[in-house]
C-alpha cells in the first residue's frame, strides 16, 4: 500500500501538467497549480472505516495528501479540531443546527497550521533549505515554527500593524522577520524581489501548491465529524481564499471517492469585511476574477487581502455550490465576537466572528433556513488579537474594598 496516491500537479486554467517530484511554483501561464491524485486507485484501497483506528491528526488522510515518504512528515499533531453545536447562540439566530469548527484549538493557534504542516513536509521532501513568504501574521507564524522543526531557514515579511503576537511567534522561531510599512501586497512585492534575486523557495499563498492540501483537510474533517452527512452551508472568512478553495477541493475528491452519497454539496459562503471585499464585489457583478481593492482596512486582519491570486478559484467554488459572498461591517464583527463569547464561551478571532455575523444576516434575509445545518469556521484564537477587545470600564479595587451584591 502506498503512503500517498499523489499523481501530479495541474494548472486549473490551461491544464498543463507538472511533476510533484521537483520544485514547481506557478504554472507558466501564471496560475496556481493544484495537486491531483490517483483517486480510483486510492478508493480501491482506502475505506472510511480505516480512519476509525487512526490518530486524530490531519495526517490520518495521508493517502490523499502529497507527501510520498512518511519520514518527511513535519507535524505537531495538528488537525481534528472540535465541531461543536452552539445551541444557545443558535436560538438567538433562529438557527436550530448552528455549528462552530474551531481552528483556534490547534498548534500555533490558527488554521494556517494545516497549510504549514503539509507545505513544509513537502518542501522537506523536495530538499528545500530556505523559503520566504509575505503574511498578515498567522501564516507567517505557522510557517516559521514548522520551518524551525524541519530545519528550513524561513524569511517572513509582514505589515508592521500585523498582530503583535504573531510577530513574536516568528521571532521566537529563529526565522528572519521583517516588517513593512504597508499591506500584505507590499510585503509580497518585497518577497518577490528576494525570490528573484536569490532563487529560494517561494512559500507565498498559492505560489506553492501544497498549502491548499493542508487546508482541504478541514473539509474532510467536517464530513467525517458529521458521519459523512453533508451540511447545508459552510461559511468561511476569505482573504487569500485558500481555505474555501481547499474545502471545495475536498468535496470534489470525496465525491469522486464515493464517500459522499448525496449529489448535494454544502453552499459555500465567502465572508469578507466591508473594508476589504474584492471577492464580494466580483460575485455581486457575476465576474470570474476580482479587482484590486484600494485602501483596504479591517480589524479582521487575516482577511485584509486586496487581491487574491486564487480569486477565480474562490469564485468558482461559490458559483458551483450555489453559495454567495457577503461583506460584514466592523461593528457587526465586534458584536458577533462578543456574543459568541458571552453565550457559548468561545473567544474567537475577528475573522471567525465575521462568519457568525454573516450567518445571522443571511438567516434574517431567509437565505439560510431555520432548520438547515450551518457550519461557521473560526480560523484562530481570539487571544491572538487582544487589541480587538476593550476593557476600559473595569473597576479598579483597593485591597480592602468590598464588592457589593450584584
Amino acid at each position: 500500500m502506498k503512503y500517498s496516491y499523489v499523481s501530479h500537479l495541474e494548472c486549473p486554467k490551461c491544464h498543463e501538467i507538472y511533476t510533484v517530484d521537483e520544485v514547481n511554483q506557478l504554472c507558466r501561464c501564471g496560475a496556481p497549480l493544484l495537486v491531483r491524485y490517483n483517486l480510483n486507485e486510492a478508493k480501491s484501497i482506502l475505506k472510511k472505516e480505516d480512519l476509525n483506528s487512526r490518530k486524530n491528526s490531519l495526517w490520518r488522510y495521508h493517502e490523499l495528501l502529497p507527501v510520498k515518504n512518511e519520514e518527511n512528515i513535519v507535524s505537531l499533531d495538528e488537525g481534528m479540531t472540535p465541531l461543536t453545536h452552539l445551541k444557545k447562540l443558535g436560538e438567538k439566530y433562529a438557527l436550530a443546527n448552528l455549528f462552530i469548527k474551531d481552528e483556534g484549538i490547534i498548534p500555533t493557534g490558527s488554521f494556517k497550521t494545516r497549510g504549514a504542516s503539509v507545505g513544509i513536509s513537502k518542501a522537506k521532501e523536495l530538499g528545500v533549505k530556505q523559503l520566504a513568504m509575505p503574511t498578515n501574521g498567522n501564516a507567517g507564524a505557522a510557517w516559521a515554527l514548522y520551518s524551525a522543526k524541519a530545519g528550513i531557514q524561513a524569511t517572513i515579511v509582514m505589515p508592521q500593524d500585523a498582530p503583535n503576537i504573531t510577530r513574536k511567534e516568528v521571532a521566537v522561531s529563529g526565522a528572519n522577520l521583517y516588517l513593512v510599512n504597508g499591506l500584505i501586497s507590499d510585503a509580497g512585492k518585497i518577497v518577490g524581489k528576494l525570490i528573484a534575486e536569490q532563487e529560494i523557495y517561494d512559500a507565498s499563498t498559492l505560489k506553492e501548491p501544497y498549502r491548499i492540501e493542508g487546508k482541504k483537510t478541514m473539509g474532510y474533517e467536517i464530513l467525517e465529524q458529521f458521519n459523512w452527512q453533508v451540511p447545508d452551508i459552510i461559511l468561511y472568512p476569505t482573504g487569500g481564499g485558500v481555505g474555501i478553495i481547499g474545502i471545495y477541493k475536498a468535496l470534489l475528491e470525496l465525491k469522486e471517492m464515493g464517500w459522499i452519497e448525496s449529489d448535494k454539496f454544502p453552499r459555500l459562503v465567502a465572508v469578507q469585511a466591508e473594508g476589504c471585499a474584492p471577492i464580494v464585489k466580483a460575485w455581486q457583478e457575476g465576474k470570474k476574477e476580482s479587482v484590486f481593492w484600494e485602501n483596504s482596512k479591517t480589524n479582521a486582519f487575516g482577511i485584509n487581502v486586496p487581491k487574491a491570486l486564487g480569486d477565480f478559484l474562490v469564485l468558482e467554488a461559490i458559483y458551483e455550490t450555489n453559495g454567495c459572498a457577503i461583506a460584514i461591517s466592523e461593528v457587526d464583527i465586534s458584536e458577533a465576537q462578543r456574543l459568541v463569547a458571552e453565550t457559548e464561551g468561545n473567544f474567537i478571532c475577528p475573522e471567525g466572528a465575521a462568519t457568525f455575523a454573516a450567518a445571522r444576516i443571511l438567516r434574517e434575509q431567509n437565505w439560510i433556513k431555520e432548520d438547515e445545518t450551518v457550519v461557521c469556521l473560526n480560523t484562530g484564537q481570539g487571544i491572538k488579537y487582544p487589541e480587538t477587545v476593550e476593557t476600559n470600564n473595569v473597576t479598579l479595587l483597593e485591597p480592602n474594598d468590598v464588592i457589593k451584591a450584584l
